[in-house]
């Protein structure tokens, strides 16, 4: 079992509101979705596209459900826009999300992703050259260094559709960054989506994973999306993603916690799944993922 002292539980409201598709779950309000996240609980939240930017009203609505604010995504564009741009924005979302409470910061590059391109085949996903990978990683390491000097972190999220969405993409990331300044989000999903293995690449980035994404698969969906050759957003309508303890999911959550528990991982554990909430109820899921989660771990 997970030791409950190094282990903090939470869930992303992208369940709720799906965010790269706003209008599938626009009648869950803000406070509806952190009530029920509170209510089945979990002890922390990412905040999500229904969420006010606005770091007051998010600590007093948090406080009093007794949530904590996790993270927040972050686009960035390193090998896309000059990079001062790059710089700005996330210097905005750095303060914003230390403000609000949090102390890591989400990052995944979106430089040529065809993550919300709604009729391009996720399969098309871009592939940088050696320059391009150089550029990628000095950017991040300065990211990293601004983020560590305002005492935060970035975790970087390896992500289908874009630069770094495999394992031997997640390798050459994390060859080239600096460890003190980049460290990985490790998420079993977008692992599994991309036809990797989640138990292997933690067993091998163990040391450089700083936060975890609970997020499970339907093979089958995910098979008949790649036949068909559909984008990644028409595979988050067609059920491609689930959460663990779905007993239609195929992720070896048992040997992930295996590792989490003999290598003492401390930090969060996030369960996370986009899914069409007027097919899986975001309530349901998430007291089936936290009864599961609870099954497993103890935690």
């Amino acid at each position: 079992m997970l030791k409950r002292e190094n282990i903090k539980l939470g869930i992303a409201p992208i369940a709720w509101t799906e965010d790269d598709m706003p209008e599938y779950g626009k009648e869950a309000t803000f406070l509806q979705t952190i009530s029920e996240i509170a209510l089945t609980g979990y002890e922390g939240t990412e905040i999500g596209c229904t969420y006010p930017h606005d770091a007051k009203v998010l600590n007093e609505e948090f406080k009093r459900r007794g949530l904590e604010n996790i993270t927040q995504w972050f686009s960035a564009y390193i090998n896309e826009i000059p990079f001062w741009q790059v710089e700005r924005d996330f210097k905005d979302h750095m303060y914003f999300l230390k403000s609000a409470g949090a102390k890591l910061i989400n990052v995944s590059d979106q430089s040529f992703s065809v993550q919300h391109r709604s009729r391009t085949s996720f399969m098309e996903k871009p592939v940088l050259n050696e320059e391009q990978w150089k550029e990628l990683a000095a950017g991040l390491d300065k990211l990293g260094k601004i983020a560590v000097e305002n005492g935060m972190e970035i975790v970087y999220h390896h992500h289908m559709t874009t630069t770094v969405q495999t394992a031997e993409e997640i390798d050459k990331l994390m060859e080239l960054t600096d460890p003190r300044y980049v460290n990985l989000i490790f998420d079993t999903g977008h692992l599994a989506f991309s036809g990797d293995d989640p138990v292997n690449v933690l067993e091998k980035h163990f040391d450089r994973v700083k936060h975890v994404h609970l997020k499970n698969i339907r093979q089958d969906v995910v098979d008949r999306c790649r036949r068909d050759k559909l984008s990644f957003l028409e595979s988050v309508l067609e059920g491609a993603f689930t959460i663990p303890g779905d007993p239609e999911g195929c992720v070896d959550f048992p040997a992930v916690f295996k590792i989490l528990e003999e290598r003492e991982y401390k930090g969060w554990l996030v369960i996370e799944a986009e899914q069409n909430p007027y097919i899986y109820n975001p309530f349901d899921y998430a007291v089936m993922a936290r009864k599961y989660v609870k099954e497993q771990t103890g935690i």
